[in-house]
C-alpha cells in the first residue's frame, strides 16, 4: 500500500460554485502510479466546501449557488457572529451543509468518477481568497 499526501494550493475564485477536478488531477501525477485506490480531498478552511456534482452544464453550479442563496441569506436577523461581515455567517452555515472533504476511488490511474461527475469548491465568501486542499492518495 502506498500513501502520497500533498497540501494543494487553489487560486481565489470568485463567490459560487467552480469546478475544479482538472486542477487538482494536474497536481497528483501520482495518481498515475496506482492501479486501485482511494483519493481523498479536504479542504481547510471553514467557509468554503468540497463536493461531487455535475460537471458538464454551467446552469447547475448556478442553481446551486441560487439554492444556498435562498437557504442561508445573508442579514439575517438571529445571526450574531456578523464581526467578518454579512457573508460570512451564511458562508460557515453552507461550508458545514456541503462539507470540507470528499473522497473518490482510483481506478487504472485516474480518478474514478462518474461520466458527469466532477468535484466542486463552493467558494462561500465573496472575497475568500486562495484556499488550501490536502490530498491523500491512498493505494497500491
Amino acid at each position: 500500500m502506498q500513501f502520497i499526501q500533498k497540501r494543494l494550493r487553489l487560486p481565489a475564485v470568485s463567490r459560487g460554485f467552480h469546478l475544479i477536478t482538472d486542477l487538482l488531477v494536474a497536481e497528483l501525477p501520482e495518481l498515475e502510479q496506482l492501479q486501485v485506490g482511494t483519493a481523498h480531498f479536504f479542504i481547510q478552511h471553514t467557509s468554503a466546501s468540497l463536493s461531487l456534482n455535475e460537471n458538464a452544464d454551467p446552469t447547475v453550479r448556478h442553481d446551486f449557488e441560487q439554492f444556498f442563496n435562498r437557504t442561508v441569506p445573508e442579514n439575517a436577523p438571529y445571526f450574531r457572529h456578523t464581526l467578518e461581515g454579512p457573508d460570512d455567517m451564511p458562508a460557515h452555515l453552507k461550508a458545514s451543509l456541503l462539507g470540507h472533504a470528499v473522497s473518490v476511488p482510483i481506478s487504472k490511474g485516474e480518478l474514478a468518477l462518474g461520466t458527469w461527475q466532477g468535484i466542486y469548491l463552493g467558494e462561500h465568501r465573496n472575497h475568500g481568497g486562495r484556499r488550501w486542499v490536502v490530498a491523500t492518495l491512498m493505494g497500491q
